[in-house]
């Protein structure tokens, strides 16, 4: 909503963007400081001593990271909202595998060295790699015999010869997808993806991903001030008292007994409850953990993936 609202700003649309939050970012808020955190879930007591000052602390509720070369970071730059924030590299990818935590590689040195594959393997998937790299989908000669469109990432993994590990790490860690199903579905929209993580790497080295310094609350505030300067108005604290309709069109908002009038209205679903549907849910879980994690090398951030596979789990 915040990216919308400074976007249309700046095309000369007038924009009020109501929240009746306290903070920026609904749902995607980080919150800061640790009391509020408590607060917000309902925790007794406040938090201990030993975790220092609660200023020090942004804690995202829908935790997100951006691809250094995605279509977020591409925006950020477009709008030049990146001088309202700090980024910092993420440190290391990991996946989960047998049990234990592997780097993903990021380097050819990396992957050579990775234990992840054994030596014939490493060479299947660096021909995976150099192929996916050349491919492109406007030149049918980089296609080796395999139409995007038709054949299933499946099959290409089996043109490579890839094993269990492989397309599991490759499917989950690179290509960042939640389930298998993929599998059956045709292979461009796989390998733009495997692309994407690798120009992503390309740009900085450690990892493709980039972080708000502060928190993923930065962003929708970022594009909240640049809506400010093009004339839009943000009010927080606001509540939403009704959706004004006449002959089924929405006309207006109101809120505290006055009615703002608009031509048109983008909310979230938790404010039109009546009129969506809910098809699924996503489980999240906050852990304030007090000490590193084993062989992540004592990165000062990372991600850890775990492929539905390693655990069972069609998820």
């Amino acid at each position: 909503e915040c990216i919308l609202s400074g976007i249309m700003s700046v095309n000369g649309k007038k924009v009020l963007h109501m929240d009746r939050n306290s903070y920026y970012g609904g749902e995607s808020a980080s919150i800061t400081p640790l009391e509020d955190l408590y607060k917000r879930f309902n925790l007794p007591g406040s938090p201990p001593e030993s975790m220092g000052r609660g200023r020090d602390w942004n804690v995202d509720l829908i935790p997100k990271f951006l691809m250094a070369n995605g279509q977020l970071v591409k925006m950020l730059l477009y709008t030049e909202v990146t001088r309202y924030l700090d980024f910092k590299v993420i440190e290391g990818s990991f996946v989960y595998k047998g049990g234990k935590i592997y780097k993903v590689p990021s380097t050819e040195a990396e992957a050579l060295a990775s234990s992840l594959m054994g030596l014939f393997e490493k060479r299947r998937f660096r021909k995976f790699l150099v192929y996916v790299a050349n491919f492109d989908e406007n030149d049918p000669r980089t296609f080796e015999g395999v139409d995007p469109k038709k054949t299933t990432m499946r099959d290409v993994y089996k043109k490579f010869d890839l094993g269990q590990d492989v397309i599991d790490f490759t499917g989950h860690a690179l290509a960042l997808y939640r389930t298998d199903d993929y599998l059956d579905q045709p292979c461009q929209e796989t390998i733009n993806r495997i692309k994407l993580y690798s120009e992503s790497l390309a740009r900085y080295g450690k990892s493709p991903y980039l972080y708000p310094l502060y928190g993923l609350g930065e962003l929708p505030q970022g594009f909240a001030r640049l809506s400010a300067i093009y004339g839009g108005t943000y009010m927080l604290n606001k509540p939403i008292e009704e959706i004004v309709i006449e002959n089924g069109k929405v006309v207006g908002v109101k809120s505290e007994g006055e009615v703002a009038r608009c031509k048109q209205l983008i909310c979230d679903p938790s404010y039109v409850s009546d009129r969506v549907t809910k098809v699924g849910q996503v489980i999240r879980v906050i852990c304030i953990l007090s000490h590193p994690i084993k062989n992540t090398n004592d990165a000062n951030s990372c991600q850890i993936i775990i492929p539905q596979n390693q655990v069972n789990r069609k998820s």
